[in-house]
């Protein structure tokens, strides 16, 4: 049966605990809004999210996210939350688990890579991994005990998501290059670790010399951790810009490792959300279907831009990723 707008002004989004009203506020809506037609006999219903859609709209919008982020090495699940906020209306905590799903199923085509391009950074995956596996128990504990509220969960994803446009608009109106010449050299490069100390950590990559302090690292990984726990992204998001903004190391050589350690806590994450206690009227458990359905897209979509990013200028990349960050985040304060 098809439906029209004038039928049906709004729609009660149904999750596994509660009933919250999100005017606009998934897929059915949106069509109603737009006055697009569907079939609702075309649509599938998720039973652990609530989430009414269609089976190839997740791998499709996960394709075209990854493809585009992990060109700047992060596997897109911080976009693909407020796509399942906003359009889908999966608005309980375990709309987090459900983002951890999509970086298990996503993130090894791109880490392998990496991989074999000789551009995974062991020490940098170390460290980032080290600091952001205690963050996110507690970013998961946050998450449960002050974030529950749909309104306050938007504003808190709208301010990561500002800071993270932030982060690389300010990058870029410093004019800094050093980022776009090392990836826009023809032909790929490989790391050399030279140095690999607690208290330092130096490597050669297409000639240029690199040095970072590992336990600033790790402090930063901590707080990151903190941030991607409760968001469901991991931390590799937020750790690839701060690495290329506040270590100046060149993007080209921290995707790999940013892509891996997210691989790493996400796996911790989906453990937390699934085992860890929570109050019996808060929906945790991630949606595997449709985290899979999710992962599957993602994961195609992150294999082709990592064999991509070398050839697209970095500057560009990092301008648009800031442009739909700040976009994404208005749209959530509002």
């Amino acid at each position: 049966m098809f439906f029209s707008k004038t039928w049906i002004p709004s729609f009660a989004v149904m999750t596994t605990k509660s009933e919250v009203f999100f005017p606009y506020g998934n897929v059915i809506a949106l069509c109603l809004r737009i006055n697009v037609p569907y079939n609702t006999d075309m649509l599938h219903h998720f039973a652990v999210s609530g989430v009414d859609t269609w089976l190839w709209l997740p791998p499709l919008v996960a394709f075209g996210i990854s493809l585009f982020t992990s060109m700047a090495g992060v596997s897109g699940a911080f976009l693909l939350l407020p796509f399942q906020l906003s359009v889908l209306g999966y608005t309980a905590p375990g709309v987090s688990a459900t983002n951890l799903v999509y970086n298990l199923v996503a993130t090894p085509g791109g880490a392998y890579r990496y991989l074999r391009e000789g551009r995974m950074l062991w020490p940098l995956v170390g460290m980032v991994t080290a600091g952001t596996l205690p963050g996110v128990v507690i970013g998961y504990w946050i998450r449960i005990a002050y974030l529950r509220d749909v309104e306050a969960f938007r504003l808190f994803v709208a301010f990561v998501l500002l800071y993270m446009g932030y982060r690389l608009v300010s990058e870029l109106w410093a004019g800094s290059g050093r980022v776009a010449d090392a990836v826009s050299l023809p032909g790929a490069g490989r790391v050399e670790v030279l140095v690999a100390q607690v208290t330092r950590v130096e490597l050669v990559f297409r000639g240029s010399h690199y040095r970072f302090d590992p336990r600033a690292m790790f402090l930063m990984a901590l707080a990151v951790g903190v941030v991607g726990g409760i968001y469901g992204i991991g931390g590799g998001a937020i750790i690839a810009p701060l690495c290329v903004t506040l270590f100046r190391l060149p993007v080209y050589v921290v995707a790999g490792a940013a892509v891996a350690s997210t691989l790493l806590t996400s796996i911790a994450g989906v453990a937390l959300y699934m085992l860890a206690p929570a109050p019996a009227t808060v929906a945790t458990q991630p949606d595997w279907l449709l985290g899979l359905l999710f992962g599957i897209g993602g994961l195609v979509g992150m294999y082709v831009g990592a064999r991509l990013q070398k050839h697209v200028p970095q500057r560009a990349l990092h301008a648009g990723l800031a442009v739909v960050m700040l976009v994404t985040a208005v749209f959530h304060m509002y």
